[in-house]
């Protein structure tokens, strides 16, 4: 995780003031939109416009968000959910409201001026990302190890009488659940494939370990996919097909998220201190 603060602290003095921590840039924001969305600092957030585009920011008080602080914070899992809430709860309320590109947890600018620069010196790359987001969602999709479950494509051809057919499905029940792992790995990369030649964009992200996705089986897949909106309900019909075609997969589609997977993140700014962020 990476992060920026532009401030030069000091082992001993805390840091005084109030930074600027950025949530997202979008093209324009009725400022009704933003009446209604609370920030990091517990006021509505607001808007720091420059060269055509808008930054969406909060007020960060330097002695909990500055460099140093930061640092220290980022190592405090209750606090780095609470941060991480208020943060995605501010993007995904803006992204339902029009194109976002979403800043990375944790990005703090010292003052608007700074944002703006910003804002500025990327416009180009911002302005296109914004097009290529405009009217698309994007939509994960994990797949999780459905335990003994038998491929469609092992399933036995008729034939040999009930006994061979029996003794047939029972061979290929001991073969799932002795290689349940690489059938599910094999059919997650046949739905990933299908669902990327549907989608306008596609990522494929680690599975996510069993402690965290809460699940009782190992996730497989973890792929997210930039769609049309228009094009929604082919997408979802297409999980529910896949889902069918593949039993030893359980598929769980969520959604629809602010495009995390399918931006170009504004940069960090260098600290004072000369080093690159963390």
């Amino acid at each position: 995780m990476r992060t920026t603060a532009e401030t030069t602290p000091t082992a001993d003095a805390p840091e005084t003031g109030t930074g600027v921590w950025l949530h997202v840039v979008t093209a324009d924001v009725d400022p009704a939109t933003l009446s209604g969305i609370t920030g990091m600092d517990g006021a509505p957030v607001r808007p720091v416009r420059a060269a055509g585009l808008t930054a969406v920011v909060s007020a960060a008080p330097l002695a909990e968000y500055g460099e140093a602080a930061l640092r220290r914070n980022l190592e405090d899992l209750a606090w780095l959910e609470r941060a991480a809430r208020t943060h995605h709860t501010v993007v995904d309320a803006l992204s339902r409201a029009g194109a976002v590109v979403p800043a990375r947890l944790a990005t703090v600018h010292r003052d608007d001026d700074r944002v703006a620069r910003v804002l500025t010196e990327r416009r180009d790359e911002l302005t296109g990302t914004l097009a290529r987001l405009t009217g698309r969602e994007e939509w994960g999709v994990k797949g999780y190890v459905v335990p003994g479950a038998v491929p469609r494509g092992a399933e036995p051809e008729a034939g040999g009488g009930a006994g061979a057919a029996y003794l047939r499905r029972r061979k290929a029940q001991l073969t799932a659940r002795e290689e349940g792992q690489r059938v599910a790995a094999d059919a997650a990369a046949s739905v990933h494939t299908a669902l990327t030649g549907y989608a306008v964009a596609a990522r494929r992200h680690a599975p996510q370990d069993r402690r965290l996705s809460g699940a009782a089986t190992a996730m497989v897949l973890n792929g997210a996919y930039l769609v049309d909106r228009a094009a929604f309900d082919g997408f979802s019909e297409l999980v529910g097909a896949l889902a069918d075609r593949h039993p030893e997969l359980r598929l769980e589609l969520t959604g629809p998220w602010p495009p995390y997977s399918f931006v170009a993140e504004p940069p960090a700014e260098p600290a004072h201190t000369g080093r690159e962020p963390a």
